[in-house]
Parts: C-alpha cells; structure tokens; sequence
C-alpha cells in the first residue's frame, strides 16, 4: 500500500496482511513463463534467429530478463515489458494535463512524461470555432484561452524531428478542464481502452482516465442547461414575481450542486483508494468502490481510513479467488 497515512488497529493490519496473502496466491496461479524477475531465464525453446528487445541480454547463448515484468513475443522478437514504469507516450493517447507556461506560439503542458509537452497555437481549435490561420491578436490572447496551473485534456500528436512532445486539441471534447478534482496516479494503473471518456449519467459527473494517469472528475459540462429544464416552480396558475422565481431556480441549483459535489469528491476518493492498493484503474472498478462506500453507509472523508482500506483489500482478494477456483 503506498501514499496512506494512518494508523491501523492489530486487527486491521492482521486483515490486511490476510488479503495480501490471498491476492498473491491468486497472482501466483499465473502462468511463471509469462511473468519474469530480473536474472531469469526466458525459454525460447532453442529457436534459432531470435532477437533480443528490450528488457532482455544473451548470457552463454541463453536469453536472459533484465527487468520485471511480461515476457511479450513478436515474431522472433523477444522483450519485457515492465509493469512499473513511466507514462510512454503513443500517438492518439488521451492525456490529462496541466499548463506550466505560456511562451510564444505554444503551450507548456505537465503530463507525467520526462519532459514537458507542447500545445500549439495552431494545433486547437480556438473558442470561436472557426478554422482560420492564427493571427498576431490570437496570439496575445493565448492567456485567455489556458493559463498557468490550468488543467486541459489533450491528445497526444507524436515527437517531432526537434525530440519535444506535441498535443493537440481539435475537438470540443478537449480544452480546459473546470469544476473538478485532479487525481495524479501511476500510469501503469490505467490501461489504454478505446473509451477514456466517460459522462457518469447518475452521479452528474464528467471523468477523463488519462493514459498518462492523470485522472480527472468533475461535474458534468451542459450539467447547468439540463438542471434547469422543467424545474420551474409550480406556481398553480398565481401570478409570482421574478424574484421568487429566480430564488427558487437558485435554490434547486444549490442543492444540486452540493450533491454532485459530494459526487466527485466520493468518486476521487474511490479512486484514491485503488491507487494506493495498487488496484487497475477502469471505470467498474472505480463505480465498483463507489458503490460499495454507499452500500457500507460510508460517509466520504471515511473512505480515506484504514477501516475501508481494509474492507475494499479484502472484497478484491475474495474477488479474484473465487474467481480463480472457477
């Protein structure tokens, strides 16, 4: 468990330590050829011509792992691939990110990677819309569009000849990201799916799993249109002022707004959780833990205490053993 920070009971730790033991005997019902530690001997069954890749050596005319992780075979190709590493990028990968400086013609983005990204002028769509060539005016404006500490969603577009990383936004679905929560994890937790985007209709909230694992929730974009559709106070046929209206439209939007509030706070928290165990990041996952806060009458800053650690250790290694004895 990492990045937790308090203290459990003799009994918690005694459960803890009971769930780990299950999830690594689940863990050791796999394949060993797949997974290999560093000085292992990965078996190629004396073919000829095979290339050694990363995470790999020839010792005396054996192949021979360097790193831990999984043994991956692409034709002749031999390497590992490590479990535990630092976001790699790849064209098309959905990142989160935060703005660190505005420098001419481009921004400077944190995602995670060994050195900053880039976001061109040219390479989003600006807030009009309109396909144009970008001027010296839009240029100046650049701070109005991102600034410094802003968190954005982008995609990445590749390295270019100069070795520096470059985004792109070219889609509505990507820019500033407001009214939320950025959760920064390892991106090893978060697998490349062909959805990161995820609108969670019944919570009202908005979340982003970037492949960098950068992980952001927040409340719903047209979530301000739609609360307002057919909630206009009954009046039964009186005449009301516009006074009264107003305060009855603002008092639905407050109570809306501190539920989903609550909502995302509830869901970073889930997602904190699996981080700190160590858990897989998906979006069942993550509405999995949710609900189980909900069902165990959990109360949300709660959900950062051993007790529920310990609950959601154990509902997983009781999980994945029952599933392994099927």
């Amino acid at each position: 468990m990492r990045g937790i920070h308090f203290q459990m009971s003799h009994s918690q730790q005694k459960r803890l330590a009971r769930a780990q033991q299950q999830l690594l005997q689940s863990a050791a019902k796999i394949p060993s050829s797949v997974c290999v530690n560093v000085g292992d001997a990965i078996p190629v069954n004396h073919e000829d011509g095979i290339l050694k890749g990363h995470g790999t050596i020839d010792v005396n005319g054996q192949v021979v792992a360097t790193l831990c992780g999984v043994v991956e075979r692409v034709n002749k190709l031999v390497l590992v691939r490590t479990l535990r590493a630092r976001y790699k990028p790849e064209v098309g990968d959905i990142i989160v990110g935060r703005v660190i400086e505005v420098v001419p013609k481009r921004w400077k983005v944190d995602i995670g990677f060994n050195q900053d990204a880039v976001l061109m002028l040219s390479a989003m769509t600006l807030p009009d819309g309109i396909q144009r060539r970008r001027t010296t005016v839009d240029e100046l404006n650049m701070r109005s569009v991102f600034e410094e500490n802003d968190v954005i969603c982008a995609e990445v577009r590749g390295l270019q000849h100069d070795g520096s990383l470059h985004l792109q936004a070219r889609s509505d679905k990507y820019g500033k990201l407001e009214n939320g929560q950025l959760i920064t994890t390892s991106a090893y937790l978060v697998k490349r799916r062909k959805q990161h985007f995820h609108f969670l209709e019944q919570y009202g909230v908005d979340m982003i799993l970037g492949c960098n694992g950068y992980i952001w929730v927040g409340a719903h974009t047209d979530l301000q249109s739609t609360s307002r559709q057919g909630e206009e106070p009954d009046v039964s046929g009186q005449k009301e002022s516009q006074s009264t209206i107003s305060e009855a439209l603002n008092s639905v939007d407050a109570v809306a707004g501190r539920k989903i509030r609550e909502n995302i706070c509830r869901l970073a928290n889930a997602i904190r959780v699996l981080c700190s165990l160590g858990f897989s990041i998906s979006v069942e996952s993550i509405l999995e833990t949710l609900e189980a806060s909900i069902t165990w009458n959990v109360d949300i800053k709660d959900m950062l205490g051993a007790e529920f650690y310990v609950r959601i250790a154990e509902r997983e290694a009781e999980r994945r053993s029952s599933k392994s004895n099927v």
